[in-house]
């Protein structure tokens, strides 16, 4: 008797093989040869536009999805642009324009900026998310797929990320690695696709 095969659904926790490409055709960042890319379906953990082509597929399964701006990570956002007096930034610190840097606000958080345009006496910092208004096309493939733990459900996110072979479900490191939370959605460096707080909503100049 087979069981079921599962597809992507809700509440599954998905191993995705991706590669983005930009219009340039260029390859903008790819899992493979490294980690998939893990999240539980249906959170929001993805970007809108690629989890939503998702569902149906089976293990095994690829597809080439093309992501508008609006479904993926906005569109460029004229009040992301921020002028800095060059005071701002310590003599020592060399600017490049395109460099991204971490600006830490009044409240401690820490948003990412691109330096968009250098001048003289001041410095454009861009904190749009670098893939803005841009057009995303993926071409991804489930590796596999497992019933989210209730313990993954309630904390949101994929435990256990360095075992990615599915037979391991968290229960054997116990309660010591939920704090550490970092570990699943960030290691793809600044453009992660897995974490679409798309830095547009909320930023701390909102002039509204």
């Amino acid at each position: 008797m087979t069981p079921q095969q599962l597809t992507v659904a809700d509440d599954l926790v998905v191993s995705l093989d991706y590669t983005l490409r930009l219009d340039d055709n260029e390859i903008e960042s790819s899992s493979v040869g490294e980690e998939p890319l893990q999240f539980i379906q249906g959170r929001g953990h993805i970007i809108p536009g690629l989890e939503q082509a998702l569902y149906g597929m089976a293990v095994g399964d690829e597809k080439d999805v093309v992501v508008l701006p609006e479904d993926g990570y906005g569109e460029i956002d004229e009040s992301g642009f921020q002028e800095v007096g060059r005071e701002f930034f310590p003599d020592e610190m060399e600017l490049v324009l395109g460099a991204s840097i971490r600006v830490r606000d009044d409240a401690g958080e820490v948003y990412t900026a691109y330096v968009a345009k250098l001048e003289d006496e001041k410095v454009i910092l861009d904190f749009n998310h670098s893939l803005a208004g841009k057009t995303l096309y993926f071409n991804v493939k489930v590796l596999d797929l497992r019933p989210a733990s209730d313990e993954e459900l309630a904390h949101g996110h994929v435990h256990s990320s360095e075992h990615h072979h599915g037979h391991d479900h968290g229960h054997d490191h116990g309660d010591h690695d939920h704090d550490d939370h970092d570990h699943d959605d960030h290691d793809h460096g600044d453009h992660d696709h897995g974490d679409h707080e798309h830095g547009h909503e909320h930023h701390h100049h909102h002039h509204h």
